[in-house]
């Protein structure tokens, strides 16, 4: 897999070949608190880049996962909707939500690599 690229929503994208898998990073963990429920989308549903892929309910909140890149899933992570605390264990890596047929390579350009992305966090906390 390839370097992780990280959205302003605290989701990360991480390439393999024409391929991507997505998730939520640590951050937005702890900013959750524990996840409770996680609803995932269906494999051949076709999205756009900041479309709402994913719902995930924590304790604290109820919180939309949106793709960062536009495509077709190929596969969501069914065992992070038997046990949705997986999520909290292992976010960017066995947590991850889905993968998806990447449409468009170049719209991974706008987003953040891991070192901007936590000065991204460090200065917008929320």
């Amino acid at each position: 897999m390839s370097e992780k690229k990280y959205s302003k929503k605290h989701e990360w994208v991480s390439l393999n070949g024409d391929s991507a898998t997505v998730g939520i990073s640590r951050h937005a963990t702890e900013m959750l608190g524990d996840i409770v429920f996680v609803e995932l989308p269906e494999k051949g549903k076709s999205l756009n880049k900041d479309d709402k892929a994913a719902v995930v309910e924590s304790t604290k909140a109820a919180s939309d996962v949106y793709t960062p890149v536009s495509g077709e899933i190929l596969e969501s992570n069914q065992p992070i909707v038997d046990d949705p605390s997986g999520v909290n264990k292992d976010p960017e890596n066995n947590g991850w939500f889905f993968k998806i047929k990447i449409k468009n390579k170049s719209e991974l350009d706008s987003l953040m690599n891991q070192s901007d992305y936590e000065k991204f966090v460090k200065e917008n906390p929320n």
